[in-house]
């Protein structure tokens, strides 16, 4: 066996170079990615970068930024790390710090002391709305849900209801978004508030809400939308919704009042932790039974949307005070007895002026006790926002045909006795009948010529008034004062801008005849009415929107679209017909004026003068003098009818400008001519007596009816007046406008003036006394 060599006994040099051993910890090894370059590379690094490789370069030189835009971490993701539980401290869920925060709860002040000794679990947090939707509510938004918030957790007193009555386009619906996701999201107590809501809206609208919670939460929650479908998918999906106690189902569930009524049963089972209704003035009645199934669910808080709590009387704004909150005013009969009878005593004009202090008294009681649970704001904010709205009042004249069907009409013996029989047995449905026949007889005879041809009650001697050549397949726009109006206005809208145009009425039948108007002078146009789908109805809005589309009249009847349409596409509005309900009338009128309108707005309410429809507009005023009582608290409005001018409906006035006018025994005009211009801090939401009036077409601020009015004729008298934020722009703006009015008001008292410099230009033929249309 060989032995190896000791290293003393390794003599040869070859031998210990070999066996040579070095520690690697003295002589380190240095390594070098430096290569010697190859002929080839060192070619090409000689040669010079071009532009397209050196932008590349400059772009691998920048800094690492973030890649999402305007990125903020959450607050609470700082202590979370993957595979590590959440932190046991308790958090808000948003910092409540944070720039434009939106704190709706805010915990006592713990010392150290105190944080110490409680229970970790019971410390309470701050809720803050989720920046997403803080960062774009207004301020008036803001107080709103703030202010919903606190009447739902019962911060406010001893109940968990309210009423959001703001105006049309003030933003309800994202106000409602905010507070349904911050109580699902959070609450005091570091968990949701509420696992489930339900919100219940007219049908036309199931969509729009939809819509609205997928576009302010950009997809962050689904919810629920019941329109239509089988009756069984129904029965299911609502089943699925109510009997889901966790999380992490579909927290919302929007439905109509109609398709509620009918599951109410299945929703009513388990407890709800919110209800929304929109459009709650459906409320009004609560012997109705969509109002009992809603008052079956097992929910304590409760809030309803509407811009016209007070409709017709106050007994049906009692109905919605007692929804949200029940037994805040007591029962209807208490409520009957220490309220309405006393408030409506003192109401009319003709009243003692004790019953008016009553009154005034038990009005301020009632607004201290309602006030805790409702928020009202007008559409004055959004004169911010919005560009100029004129709205106008137009009283027109009926044409010789319509003034002699509706005389006759008024003197037949069958009316005169159907209407003493409709009084002495206390049966308003014959009335009821006869008035929807003067008032499709004011928009056109077209409309009654069926009555006439039948010799119908009132129309028994009216055959031989309509023209000999008078065909009901041709449509005249000539045999109506209304339709003559709308007729030259179309055509110089039409010929002079690129404005769209929406037509609404109360009637179909009167859509029809817009239709062949517009077929006749070969107008682009659209019509949504009670036949279209819900789903059509999205697409139709959409399209008439679009700039780009070809579109001029969007004609909607009121009863089918009057709600929740957004029609910012157009910036001329017609209102055709006055409703009783003028809440129905605003609503309407509201669809242009919105968030998102970039032009000028031009709303024209068309009534016929002397006729029943300047007693519905009347109606309307004393109506919305009550509601300014109640919900505005403004004991300022004026009172100027009476209960009997009121039911003096049967009474043609013919040889006047305007029966509303002389009602209101304008103290700012002489002889139908204004000399007094009207209070600086009025707006077209103020009593008509607080507008400017005008008896012939100067001074208004539409050039376009001011034309109509010379060609036509048929045109005797306008209410008119504006946004209010226009006209607060500046103190400058002020003098300017009431100066120019001023100098209007006295070109208008010496019209007949020769010597006047203004008298030159004054159409002659408008107020020549031989003139045949004088009268």
């Amino acid at each position: 066996m060989r032995r190896s060599l000791a290293p003393s006994q390794q003599t040869s040099g070859n031998l210990k170079s070999s066996f040579n051993f070095v520690t690697p910890f003295q002589n380190k090894r240095k390594r070098t990615c430096k290569q010697e370059p190859s002929k080839n590379q060192s070619q090409l690094s000689s040669l010079p970068l071009s532009d397209y490789e050196q932008a590349v370069a400059s772009i691998l030189a920048r800094p690492f930024r973030v890649p999402i835009a305007n990125y903020v971490p959450e607050y609470n993701s700082g202590n979370r790390s993957l595979g590590l539980r959440r932190a046991t401290i308790r958090k808000a869920l948003h910092d409540p710090l944070a720039c434009n925060a939106l704190v709706l709860s805010t915990p006592p002040n713990y010392t150290e002391h105190e944080r110490l000794t409680m229970d970790p679990q019971k410390i309470l947090v701050h809720v803050v709305v989720d920046p997403i939707l803080s960062n774009i509510l207004r301020p008036h938004q803001r107080e709103g849900v703030g202010f919903m918030y606190e009447c739902v957790e019962g911060k406010k007193g001893s109940f968990s209801g309210c009423i959001m009555a703001d105006e049309m386009g003030l933003g309800k619906t994202l106000q409602c978004v905010t507070l349904v996701w911050t109580l699902l999201r959070q609450s005091p107590d570091c968990k949701p508030t509420i696992s489930k809501a339900i919100i219940v809206c007219p049908s036309s609208l199931v969509k729009n809400w939809e819509k609205e919670f997928q576009k302010w939460l950009q997809g962050r929650m689904h919810c629920l939308a019941m329109e239509g479908g089988a009756k069984d998918d129904t029965i299911r999906s609502l089943e699925q919704f109510a009997y889901n106690t966790n999380n992490r189902g579909t927290p919302v569930l929007i439905i109509s009042y109609e398709t509620f009524r009918i599951y109410a049963e299945i929703l009513c089972r388990n407890e709800i932790g919110l209800v929304i209704c929109d459009e709650g003035h459906r409320l009004k009645n609560s012997d109705n039974l969509t109002y009992q199934a809603l008052m079956g669910l097992k929910t304590k808080r409760r809030v309803l949307l509407s811009g016209t709590p007070i409709q017709n009387d106050l007994t049906e704004y009692f109905s919605l005070i007692n929804f949200v909150n029940p037994d805040m005013l007591g029962t209807a009969v208490e409520f009957k007895r220490n309220y309405e009878n006393v408030i409506l005593r003192g109401q009319n004009s003709d009243s003692t002026d004790k019953e008016r202090e009553r009154a005034v008294e038990k009005t301020q009681q009632l607004i201290a006790i309602v006030n805790q649970c409702i928020i009202r704001r007008t559409n004055q904010i959004l004169t911010k926002y919005l560009p100029m709205k004129f709205e106008m009042v137009i009283c027109i004249k009926l044409t010789p045909i319509q003034v002699a069907l509706y005389t006759n009409f008024l003197k037949s013996e069958k009316i005169k006795t159907s209407l003493q029989e409709s009084q002495s047995n206390s049966s308003t449905l014959t009335a009821l009948a006869d008035i929807t026949t003067l008032k499709k007889l004011c928009n056109h005879p077209n409309l009654i010529f069926d009555k006439i041809e039948a010799k119908e009650n009132g129309f028994e001697n009216s055959a031989n008034v309509m023209p000999s050549n008078y065909n009901a397949k041709v449509f005249n726009p000539e045999l109506s004062g209304k339709f003559m109006l709308l007729d030259f206005m179309l055509a110089a809208i039409k010929a002079n801008s690129d404005d769209k145009v929406v037509l609404i009425s109360n009637y179909t039948q009167t859509l029809d005849l817009f239709e062949q108007l517009a077929r006749k002078r070969k107008y682009p146009y659209v019509r949504l009415d009670g036949s279209m789908s819900i789903k059509k109805r999205s697409k139709v809005v959409e399209q008439f929107n679009d700039p780009n589309v070809e579109g001029f009249l969007f004609m909607l009847s009121s009863k089918a679209g009057g709600c929740g349409l957004n029609l910012i596409g157009a910036n001329r509005l017609f209102m055709f017909d006055p409703d009783w309900n003028p809440a129905n009338d605003e609503q309407a009128m509201a669809r242009v004026w919105r968030d998102g309108q970039k032009k000028p707005c031009f709303i024209y309410r068309l009534v016929a003068t002397g006729s029943i429809e300047e007693k519905i507009l009347q109606r309307q005023t004393h109506k919305k003098s009550l509601s300014s009582a109640i919900i505005d608290n403004n004991e300022s409005e004026e009172k100027h009818f009476t209960r009997d001018d009121l039911k003096d409906l049967f009474r043609y006035e013919s040889e006047i400008l305007s029966d509303t006018h002389n009602k209101l025994k304008c103290k700012r005009c002489f002889n139908n001519i204004q000399t007094q211009v009207p209070p600086t801090d009025s707006d077209c939401t103020s009593h008509l007596s607080q507008w400017y009036h005008c008896s012939n077409c100067k001074g208004l601020p539409d050039s376009i009816l001011s034309q109509a009015w010379q060609t036509s004729k048929c045109v005797s008298f306008v209410f008119h007046h504006r946004s209010q934020g226009e006209c607060e722009k500046s103190d400058d703006n002020k003098e300017n406008i009431e100066s120019d009015t001023k100098s209007k008001c006295r070109n208008d008292i010496i019209y007949d003036d020769d010597n006047d410099e203004d008298f030159a230009g004054y159409n002659d033929d408008y107020d020549d006394p031989n003139d045949k249309d004088y009268k």
